[in-house]
């Protein structure tokens, strides 16, 4: 067993604890401009798969109006910045999601995995991972599809848990800290 798997429960509460603290008058601007920008309450909750198939719910900035149905161009900036998923450190507190691991997905989807794809579920849900890395632009590439469902579930989905897998088979500080690195990159241009 990997005793890595303790220790990241544990630095991801420490840092969560530490950014929370630490970002607490940004998230409490953001959620004005969320709660301004779609005119309702600035959360966003959904449920979503965790570790071990178990529902929970994620907690996110809203960026679409409620009554428009529609992403602001604030809304939008949250996304690209990744703002809108800040609220999800208190998901981390709770022991629900970790920083790094699989991107927690709606109903349908990694609760209906079938043989060695279910060791996924061990994993708990994380805010990055090298398949979000990869599929950063994934709204844009499924709206080139004929059939964005069909190319989700036959090649994006697959590929997500192969990547995955791979990670469970390599977890380590050290493959978390190059995946957290990555993504920060990635935000910042």
């Amino acid at each position: 067993m990997n005793q890595y798997k303790y220790w990241k429960v544990i630095l991801d509460f420490i840092f969560a604890i530490i950014l929370a603290v630490f970002l607490m008058p940004l998230l409490i601007i953001l959620f004005i401009i969320a709660s301004v920008d779609t005119s309702s309450n600035g959360f966003f909750f959904q449920k979503r798969i965790g570790q071990y198939g178990k529902v929970f719910t994620i907690f996110k900035f809203k960026t679409i109006h409620g009554k428009k149905r529609t992403c602001s161009k604030i809304g939008r900036l949250l996304r690209t910045l990744k703002l809108d998923e800040l609220p999800q450190l208190f998901n981390i507190l709770k022991g629900e999601m970790s920083f790094v691991g699989p991107r927690p997905d709606i109903e349908g989807y990694y609760d209906r995995l079938e043989g060695d794809d279910r060791r996924v579920l061990q994993l708990k849900p994380g805010l990055t991972c090298e398949a979000s890395i990869v599929y950063r632009n994934e709204e844009s590439l499924l709206k080139m599809q004929p059939n964005p469902l069909k190319y989700n579930d036959e090649v994006l989905f697959p590929h997500k848990i192969k990547m995955n897998l791979k990670y469970l088979e390599h977890l380590s500080l050290k493959n978390d800290a190059k995946i957290l690195f990555k993504t920060l990159l990635i935000i910042l241009k």
